[in-house]
């Protein structure tokens, strides 16, 4: 059915992820898997360690707050406006709000997938959390991987 459809602020799936408040706007399920559109509510000095998955894109738009994106090839340092993309091929990514206040970043995937993740992971006792990952594609490094690359 082609419907056009509004969702509101307080709508979607509300998870707890990493110490933070995400919620799905948009899941897989509705898009036949195309796309997620996931806002990410990150607590001051939260977000993800070093990560990758090959199959997956992710564009993050800073709504509010100011966010430390490491990658390989270098430090980005992303303010409200602003607007990083990990490219499909698996490159090794993290994040930190290095805000004084809850940083919000919309992250779009393509395809979705880590929706669904997430979904898995609110769910689970914190020490099953990687081997969820593993089971959606993600790959996990250690937390000073960006500290001989940077």
């Amino acid at each position: 059915m082609n419907t056009i459809q509004l969702i509101k602020k307080n709508e979607g799936i509300s998870l707890h992820i990493a110490n933070g408040q995400y919620r799905t706007i948009i899941s897989g399920n509705q898009t036949e898997g195309k796309y997620a559109i996931i806002e990410m509510n990150v607590p001051p000095g939260g977000g993800p360690g070093p990560h990758a998955h090959k199959d997956i894109e992710e564009v993050f738009y800073v709504s509010d707050g100011k966010v430390d994106f490491y990658t390989e090839n270098g430090l980005h340092k992303a303010k409200a406006g602003d607007t990083i993309r990990i490219p499909l091929g698996g490159a090794v990514h993290a994040f930190k709000n290095v805000s004084d206040n809850d940083a919000m970043l919309i992250c779009t995937v393509y395809p979705a997938g880590l929706d669904e993740m997430f979904a898995e992971i609110n769910a689970l006792d914190p020490s099953k959390v990687k081997v969820s990952g593993e089971k959606f594609g993600q790959q996990f490094f250690p937390d000073d991987y960006f500290d001989k690359k940077l």
